[in-house]
């Protein structure tokens, strides 16, 4: 597209309410909104390792109308070992904006005071797919990685998942921060509540 249709484009674009659940899922997760002109507008940009590619695709069909290229490969080099990731960004857009104000403060990642009202099931399987595991084979409590934000935040997701969804979890601390255990016990109200969302390469991680 030229300048001109891109712009005409970008006026025609609205988020959806699956785009914005998706969105604060990604917020939580490794999802990033970057802007370059001071908070106008922003861009959301989606990267992850090349052996989460379906996901990686699911994510950019569900932003598609806001996505000018498709995915692409690209590698990367840390601690002298070669990786290749895959990444899209999408335009920059006035509809990100709130999103933006309320999850980073200063550039930094943070959990809004309002995260009771914006997290829902679709975002909460984002969210696990991001950042979720199983704490091992031989149990089924889940683990999400939320070692980016403070021990007050990650306490406050901890009690929305109780009091929104009836999911008891635990601060787990580790060296380089929190992580958020669900135990045993609510598994089966966890998993209702996002498998329908679940893509089939990030099953395994409900089993």
């Amino acid at each position: 597209m030229y300048s001109k249709e891109i712009e005409a484009h970008k006026k025609t674009l609205r988020i959806s309410d699956a785009q914005r659940d998706i969105l604060v899922g990604l917020m939580l997760g490794d999802g990033h909104l970057e802007t370059q002109n001071n908070g106008k507008t922003y861009r959301l940009k989606v990267e992850q390792s090349a052996n989460k590619a379906e996901y990686v695709q699911w994510l950019y069909k569900s932003f598609e109308n806001f996505v000018l290229n498709k995915p692409k490969s690209k590698e990367k080099i840390r601690n002298g070992v070669v990786t290749e990731n895959i990444w899209f960004s999408t335009l920059s857009h006035g509809s990100f904006r709130f999103y933006a104000q309320q999850f980073y403060v200063n550039g930094k990642k943070v959990i809004p005071k309002i995260i009771g009202k914006l997290l829902t099931p679709l975002s909460m399987a984002v969210w696990f797919m991001d950042d979720g595991s199983i704490k091992s084979k031989f149990h089924r409590a889940k683990i999400i990685n939320t070692q980016c934000f403070a021990k007050k935040e990650v306490l406050l997701l901890i009690k929305i998942l109780k009091d929104k969804f009836k999911i008891n979890a635990k601060l787990r601390e580790q060296k380089d921060g929190y992580q958020i255990y669900i135990i045993s016990e609510s598994i089966n109200n966890f998993r209702k509540l996002v498998e329908e969302y679940i893509i089939d390469s990030m099953r395994y991680k409900l089993d």
